[in-house]
């Protein structure tokens, strides 16, 4: 099957109800290669950017902060959110910096990923940096970071046993970890 048997749903009508400082919400009437109608409520997201960073040793540098959706502390892979037409390679340069100390002097795009396409058009680019230098920038004044290092092992093992569980971590950490032949 291609994606060419599947005919696109057309957008009719499109009503922008928050434009808040990151996201905005759409509901969207459609309609369906059947010719009905239908709505959809939308989450428009800017994009994003996530990076499994190997240092000198391939330890995995890896961020823990507290996420206000999830109620809890998260340990995942640095990351952070494009700005308006932002190159995503400039973000994840950034995004390290900003996040771990660090400034990539090898940075390898590992494709991406919709965040759930169902009902957002978030989509992360992920890369892999390595040759790490440091490099400090100032964390938004928001970020509340510990970072710590584990092999890349103990990554995939942090994966198994539900310490880490978001999506981009879980996908980028698990690419990497087979282009290592791990």
């Amino acid at each position: 099957m291609s994606q060419n048997d599947i005919e696109p749903e057309i957008a009719i009508h499109e009503e922008q109800i928050y434009d808040g400082r990151v996201i905005k919400l759409t509901i969207a009437d459609v309609r369906l290669p059947n010719g009905a109608t239908s709505k959809r409520e939308l989450v428009r997201h800017p994009g994003a950017v996530a990076i499994v960073a190997l240092d000198a040793e391939n330890q995995v540098l890896l961020v823990r902060q507290y996420r206000f959706a999830a109620q809890r502390v998260m340990t995942e892979i640095p990351a952070g959110t494009l700005k308006t037409d932002e190159d995503p390679r400039l973000c994840a340069e950034r995004e390290l910096q900003e996040e771990t100390g660090y400034y990539p002097g090898k940075l390898e795009s590992l494709g991406g990923m919709f965040v759930a396409p169902g009902y957002t058009t978030e989509y992360i680019h992920l890369f892999l940096a390595t040759d790490l230098r440091e490099s400090r920038l100032a964390m938004d004044d928001d970020e509340f970071i510990a970072v710590d290092r584990v092999s890349l092992a103990d990554a995939l093992t942090l994966i198994q046993s539900g310490d880490i569980m978001d999506g981009k971590s879980i996908a980028g950490l698990l690419k990497v970890a087979r282009m290592r032949g791990i």
